[in-house]
This record gives structure tokens, sequence and C-alpha cells, in this order.
């Protein structure tokens, strides 16, 4: 049996009322408190006997991720019987793409991007999970409703429903910073927007430089300020302006789509807020932009940055660095949104196998499996979150777990040549000096010919 932890929404309500009486309020340190009575460990799995059966599985996951996640399913393996083989590589989302339209897709099929699974779903190469697992998700997945809808797409009738169940999924909501900087000078990680805001400008008073911001990568340049802004968004705006304006439903002119960039713009494009200034937020690569944190006279204080960000600090003293939620707004009572992303499982070839491995990721035990490897977060209430494999990983899992609201990020969902195309390139365009109302009309300019 589990022992049941103090509901998330009770401590909401807390918040409100002590908004309401002008204090402030935190979510980190709530979600820890709701969460410290750790549950019982669940039984194990004991899954449906299916010798002789074969599963297939395409994935993205190679080396380091793909023994991680054979990890997982050698446990399916196992407790089932069933033989599983896995058709994984890098290149896996064009793979799927292929099969489905040859007829050769696998049975799961483990897709990254949202934009391929509504493709699928629009050309009837995806099986319906279900209002059952829908149900479930809803019930035991913190943010539970936000996860249902974003696994939901719309087959060829134009009908939504559930076909992809999130599993391994990541967090961008986070600032990163270093406590020992910060105890120096006597700041405290800020418990809301506003207190986010008054610290900014508190260092800027001290004389030191409060973030550091870096845009390039590559081809993929300008994808680290889509984050920024859809970050903004979550903050400034109800789920449903978010929604809207990832399928453009409202232009990318619209005053609130203006107001999250210019919140953006409000530190990148001012010197005394971002380290080296606009033009250095433009050339620097997003691999190298932390490493302001670090030493004795650090470039910056902060970093707003997705968990994996960690993988490019410097090796000797990436121990010395933290995290806080990217917070929200206490006059904008919205809630705790958190941006982030992950994998979604689809049956893509239905059989007894495939059904049986759809539930086995229900249970508790496939989460925690990964979870003690790394590299892995789940938002499931029931994984004993003492599995995970280092203090950071627990960090951001406690953070998805005190999310009222989930979101993918929104250049994700656009269509390519949208999201990963004029959206990227305005915001470099943007952050060099170029006028936001010319740059948003480019990018609407853009969607309308894909129409």
């Amino acid at each position: 049996m589990h022992r049941s932890p103090t509901p998330w929404h009770s401590f909401r309500s807390q918040a409100v009322r002590r908004t309401k009486l002008g204090h402030s309020f935190c979510l980190l340190s709530w979600v820890l408190c709701a969460w410290a009575a750790q549950p019982a460990l669940a039984d194990d799995y004991q899954g449906p006997e299916l010798k002789g059966e074969t599963l297939t599985i395409s994935c993205p996951w190679t080396g380091a991720e793909g023994d991680n996640f054979r990890s997982v399913t050698a446990l399916f393996e196992r407790r089932t019987g069933a033989v599983v083989h896995h058709a994984c590589s890098q290149s896996s989302e064009q793979a799927i793409l292929a099969n489905a339209k040859n007829g050769t897709s696998t049975n799961i099929s483990v897709i990254p991007q949202p934009g391929l699974a509504a493709q699928l779903a629009s050309m009837g190469a995806m099986v319906p999970l279900g209002a059952k697992t829908q149900a479930w998700m809803e019930r035991a997945y913190a943010a539970g409703q936000s996860w249902a809808e974003l696994g939901q797409f719309s087959n060829a009738q134009g009908k939504k429903e559930l076909y992809g169940l999130a599993f391994n999924v990541n967090v961008k909501s986070l600032v990163w910073y270093i406590p020992k900087r910060f105890e120096e000078k006597g700041y405290k990680a800020p418990q809301s927007m506003e207190q986010l805001e008054a610290l900014t400008q508190r260092m800027v008073k001290d004389g030191v430089t409060p973030w550091c911001i870096g845009l390039e990568s590559e081809a993929a340049s300008g994808w680290p300020a889509t984050d920024w802004v859809e970050d903004m968004m979550l903050r400034l705006h109800p789920t449903s302006v978010y929604d809207d304006w990832v399928t453009n439903r409202i232009p990318f002119n619209d005053p609130r789509v203006l107001e999250a960039i210019k919140a953006y713009g409000k530190i990148a494009t001012d010197p005394a807020l971002v380290a080296g200034g606009p033009k250095a937020v433009n050339s620097t690569s997003f691999k190298e932009s932390p490493r302001g944190l670090f030493g004795n006279q650090p470039a910056c204080y902060m970093h707003r940055q997705a968990s994996f960000i960690s993988s490019f600090f410097p090796e000797r003293q990436a121990q010395e660095a933290d995290f806080f939620y990217f917070p929200s707004y206490v006059k904008k009572m919205l809630g705790f949104p958190v941006l982030g992303g992950g994998t979604l499982f689809t049956i893509t070839q239905d059989s007894k196998a495939a059904r049986a491995f759809m539930a086995f990721l229900q249970h508790p035990q496939a989460h925690e499996t990964w979870m003690e490897r790394g590299g892995f977060l789940t938002p499931h209430r029931a994984a004993d979150r003492r599995k995970y494999r280092d203090r950071l990983q627990r960090k951001a899992g406690d953070i998805l777990l005190g999310a009222t609201t989930i979101r993918f990020d929104g250049s994700d969902l656009m269509p390519a040549a949208v999201g990963a195309g004029t959206f990227w390139k305005g915001m470099l365009d943007y952050t060099g000096g170029k006028n936001l109302e010319v740059v948003t009309a480019d990018i609407d300019k853009s969607w309308k010919a894909l129409k």
C-alpha cells in the first residue's frame, strides 16, 4: 500500500491565501513538504504470460541512453517472457515515418517530437490508447490533465484521441546559479517572478551582471531565445493563450505574444543585464554560455536553461552549481507552469505484447528502473523519488511533481518551417536590434505561406 502524501491542491490553496495576505510563497519548499512523506515501495511488476510473443520498438536512444532504456525493456522481458527487439537510432524519426508509409511499423514507436505524432495520427498510423489509459494518466501523473492533453492528436477523420503516453520527460523552467556566489553577496534564490526581477536589479546596483545567455547553435541558432519566450508566455498569460499561439489561432504580432517576447528582450538586449550585451548573446554558443557562472570572478550570476545544460559545465566545478524553478508571478495567479518536453510512447502496430508494454509503463517500477541509472525524470506520483540517482535530478523531479500545468516546447509544436525556422531566426534578428513588429510580421508571413 502507498501512503498518500499531502495533496498538492491543498498547498496551492495555501499559496492563494498567503498571496492574498501579501506574503511571498515558495514553490519548491512546498513541493518538498508535500512529497516528504515518501510512499512505500510499490509491489514488483508482475506482467501477463507472454512467452513466445515478440515486441518490436523504435526509439531515439543510443549509447548510454540506449543501455538505460534496455534496462527497462529487460525488466519487461523477465516478468512476461516476451522477447523485445529494438530498432533504435538517432534518425529514428525518419525511420518511423518511412515505416508508417510502407506499412512496416514496429509495435511501439517512441516519438520525441509532437509534430511527428500529429502526422502519424492524421495518417491513421497509430492506435488509440483509450479512455482507461487517459483516466490513469490524469490521475497518476502530476498535472495529469496536461500530460493527457499533450498525448492527444487528431485522427484522419479529425477526431482527437489519446495516442501518446509520456515517459522520460525533461524540465526547461530552471535557473542555474552558484550558491556560494549568492551567499557571498547575500542573495537568496527568488520564490516569485517579482522577486527575480528585484534580484536582477539589485545585482546591477551591486556592480555585477545578472544573466548569461547564448543563442549560437550552428544551424539551430536562436532556439534558446524561443525557450525564454515560451517560459514567459506561460507566466504572463493563461495556458489557453499559449495553446492558441503555438497553433496560430493568434498571430505572432498579437499584443500578448509581443509582451512575452519583450520580456525576454528586456534582459537579452540590455548590456547591464546580460554578459557581453546583445552581440555576445547572439554569438556565444549555448554550450559555452553557462561557463560564465563559474570562477572567482563570474561573468554572470544566473543562467536560464533546461536540465541537460549541466553536461556543458566545467568538469571540475560542475558540483558547485544548483538551480531554482523559473518562478511565476504572484500577481498573475497562474499557478506553477513548467515548460518541458519528453518522449511519447505510441502503438504503431497493435499486438497483445504492445498493449501489455503500455500497461507496464504505467507501473512505478518501469520508471524507477531508469531513475536509478540517471538521465530520467518522471511526473509519476507513485514512483519512489528516492530512486533518483542524484540530488539535482530529484530536485527537478520535485518541480515536475509540483507543476500545475505542463506545456511542451512551443517551437517544437509549430510547423518546422516556423518553429525551427523563422521563429529561431526572428529571435536572433530581434536580439540583434531588428524592429520587433517587423520580426513578428515576417514570422506570421512564413506561417501563412504554409497554408
